[in-house]
Order: C-alpha cells, then sequence, then structure tokens
C-alpha cells in the first residue's frame, strides 16, 4: 500500500499501514473523512449520523502508572473503579497527553482501537455489542471506520468487560 492509497482514504499512514498488516486493506475505501473535528463521540455521531452509542471511544488511562486501552460505546463513561477491579491496580487515572501519544502514536481525539505504537492492555466493554456496527477513529480527528464490534475487538486484542458507568 503506497502513501498515496492511505492519504486518499484520509486514514492516518500509521493506521492504513495497520490495517494493511492485520489484512484489513479493504477497509480504507470505508474511512470517511469529515471537513470538521469529529473529536468528541458526539461530533463523531453528528457527522457520521449514527447513535452516539454506536461510536467506540478509545481511551487511554494509567493503571498504577501503565497506560491501558479502554473501548468504551459513546453515549457511556468508564468508570474507574470498575476498571481498577478488573485489572486489579491500585490505582487508575486518565492518562495525560502526552502518555496518550506516547503509547499509541496518535493525538486525543484520533486514537484508532488498534495500530498503536506500542502493546497496550485493551478492556472492551460489552455494551460496544449491542449494535452491528460501530464507528472508531482512524488516526486522526477528522477520519472514522467502520467495523462489526466483535471484530473490532478481536483485532484490537480486546476483554469483554463491563466497565461502563452505571446511572441508577
Amino acid at each position: 500500500m503506497t502513501t498515496d492509497a492511505a492519504e486518499e482514504s484520509g486514514a492516518h499512514p500509521r493506521f492504513a499501514e495497520a490495517l494493511k498488516e492485520l489484512g484489513l486493506a479493504d477497509l480504507l475505501p470505508r474511512v470517511r473523512r469529515f471537513p470538521d473535528a469529529t473529536r468528541t463521540a458526539d461530533e463523531a455521531a453528528a457527522a457520521i449520523g449514527c447513535e452516539l452509542s454506536q461510536i467506540c471511544k478509545s481511551l487511554i488511562f494509567a493503571a498504577d502508572g501503565v497506560p491501558v486501552l479502554v473501548l468504551m460505546d459513546g453515549a457511556s463513561l468508564v468508570d474507574l473503579e470498575l476498571v481498577r477491579r478488573e485489572l486489579g491496580a491500585g490505582k487508575v487515572t486518565r492518562a495525560r497527553v502526552e502518555l496518550v501519544r506516547e503509547t499509541t502514536g496518535y493525538a486525543i481525539g484520533g486514537v484508532p482501537p488498534f495500530g498503536h505504537r506500542t502493546r497496550t492492555r485493551v478492556l472492551a466493554d460489552r455494551s460496544l455489542l449491542d449494535h452491528d456496527v460501530v464507528w472508531a477513529a482512524a488516526g486522526t480527528p477528522y477520519t472514522v471506520f467502520p467495523m462489526d464490534p466483535k471484530t473490532l475487538v478481536a483485532h484490537a486484542g480486546g476483554t469483554l468487560v463491563d466497565v461502563r458507568e452505571q446511572h441508577l
């Protein structure tokens, strides 16, 4: 795959290369690029015209200082206590901007669910499986791609868990 093909798709070149390595190059034509940012789940859902819960957020946290990726549906929040228990960690916090970039190679708002610079532990909330298709960032704050959630979680190397905040 050439850089030109990656640029034409709108996907970040590293993410386009990751798709190729995973045998998913056929996804590149399905990457959608928007003129306005899709950094937040709200922005992405509005641009795509889908339900907020069909957005797959890729969020980096620090569990006792070690990066962990949590994949969460766009309509929900991550319950840090549930993540802490799931990992057996002492403390879980939102990762600092520098740690996100260092771990994934992408800027916040464009972090895809896989194709990262380093290998991290991945937790995927079961709520993602409520949909036939979810949309995730394709490496930039302006690009997204569709994928069935089971395949997405499998390619991310994710463990299915229940870590979303429960509203009483």
